[in-house]
Order: structure tokens, then C-alpha cells, then sequence
């Protein structure tokens, strides 16, 4: 498997974890306001495994797990194999998926293989989603995807990039009502900087007030929301 990059130690990609991270290339999104373009083109470079190995083993101590991020890792046809690699040396396991793989998630999750999933809901799962993801998505697989994290025991999030222009508080409230009762929700702070789409690289994120009043919206449908980036 091509791992396209190492991230050595996190503090933000796991909530009151400190993780490594690994990014694997390639997606079948587009999304435009994705910042990792290199990865979903599979453009990006290649990561020495040795030294991955060396880092972790000689960091057990300090590593509470490793994730694994993208593009999106579901696609690889190795992701079991690294896992399995992975958990051969100790680490605990959080997955970041768009939801598109269901039968992937229902593999990994059944053989408690991951001990966290986050999955990206980017719209509410309709014909908004197209705006989104930058294609013509298979809802009924991201509805498959959202029902088996839910009834598989097993620690999660569902999280939804709150970009302007093309989410608002309504659209926000439909993504919650479409994950009700789902354990966490969490709106993260758009971005802007180097986007897929060079057209929203300028655009002004919500303000504070703003996203505290979409997730007073998303609590009406869902255990617990919370916010994530400068607000």
C-alpha cells in the first residue's frame, strides 16, 4: 500500500488522543473546499513504511493510536492489511471516511479491527449533497454507512465542514435530523486558504455566533454537538 503521508504526532485528529497520522491517497470526491488536493488527485508522495514502523515502536509510550485520513482510505484495497499492521504493534485505530464504502466499514467494524470512526456527512442527503462532494453520490450508501456505525458499538463521530454559500442553518438541521440520535455531531469551521475549488480559497467563514446557532439546531436531533476550529 501507498501511504502518501506521515503525520508524526497529533493532538487535533483524535479528541483527548495523541495520534499519529497517516494519509492515504486518492478519493472518489471532489469536494470544493477539500485543502488536500495532492491526496484526492493520488498525486502525493510516497511514505518510507520502515521508518513509520521504527517511530511507532520506539513512541509506544507517547502514542495513544494512529489515524488513518485521506482521501479516502476506504478505496485502498490494503486498508485491512494495514490495520491488521498497525494493531500487530499496538496502536489503536480512528478511521476518517466520507461513508461511501459501506460494505468496507461493515468488514472492519464487524472484525473490531477500529476503535473510533469519523465520518464526514457533507450535506443532507438529498440532491444538496452534489454541491458538496463535487459528484453524483450513491445516497443509499452513506444512509447504509450512518446505520452501521450506529449500531456497531464501536466509538464515533459524524461531522459536517460548515462552508458558506453553500451550507446554512436549515441545511445543517436536515443533515442532524438525517443522524438522529446519533451519539456526536460535530460542525467544524470552514477554512479558506488553498481549496480544490480556487473560488472559495477567499471565502469569510461563518462567524462564532453563526455556527453556535446551527448547533442549537443539530442538539434538537442529536446527543451531543460540538464545534470544532476557530469560532
Amino acid at each position: 500500500m501507498r501511504v502518501a503521508g506521515f503525520l508524526k504526532t497529533s493532538l487535533l485528529d483524535w479528541d483527548g488522543m495523541v495520534s499519529a497520522v497517516l494519509f492515504l491517497p486518492g478519493c472518489n470526491f471532489r469536494c470544493p473546499f477539500c485543502q488536500n488536493a495532492d491526496l484526492v488527485m493520488g498525486e502525493s508522495g510516497k511514505v518510507d513504511m520502515e521508518a513509520v514502523e521504527t517511530y511507532l515502536v520506539e513512541h509506544s509510550d507517547f502514542l495513544d493510536g494512529v489515524v488513518i485520513t485521506g482521501g479516502e482510505p476506504t478505496l485502498q484495497p490494503d486498508l485491512l492489511q494495514l490495520i491488521k499492521w498497525l494493531r500487530g504493534l499496538g496502536m489503536k485505530i480512528k478511521l476518517d471516511t466520507n461513508g461511501t464504502r459501506p460494505e468496507v466499514l461493515d468488514d472492519l467494524l464487524g472484525a473490531g479491527l477500529v476503535d473510533y470512526v469519523a465520518m464526514d456527512v457533507k450535506a443532507p442527503l438529498d440532491n444538496r449533497y452534489t454541491s458538496l462532494c463535487g459528484v453524483e453520490p450513491d445516497l443509499g450508501a452513506i444512509h447504509r454507512s450512518i446505520d452501521i456505525i450506529m449500531s456497531s458499538g464501536v466509538d464515533y463521530e459524524f461531522r459536517t465542514t460548515v462552508v458558506p454559500i453553500l451550507l446554512k442553518e436549515g441545511d445543517v438541521e436536515d443533515i442532524a435530523r438525517a443522524i438522529t440520535g446519533a451519539r456526536k455531531y460535530v460542525l467544524q469551521q470552514f477554512v479558506p486558504g488553498t481549496t480544490l475549488d480556487p473560488k472559495l480559497s477567499l471565502l469569510d467563514p461563518y462567524t462564532g455566533q453563526r455556527m453556535l446557532d446551527m448547533a442549537k439546531l443539530a442538539r434538537k436531533h442529536v446527543r451531543k454537538v460540538l464545534l470544532r476550529g476557530d469560532v
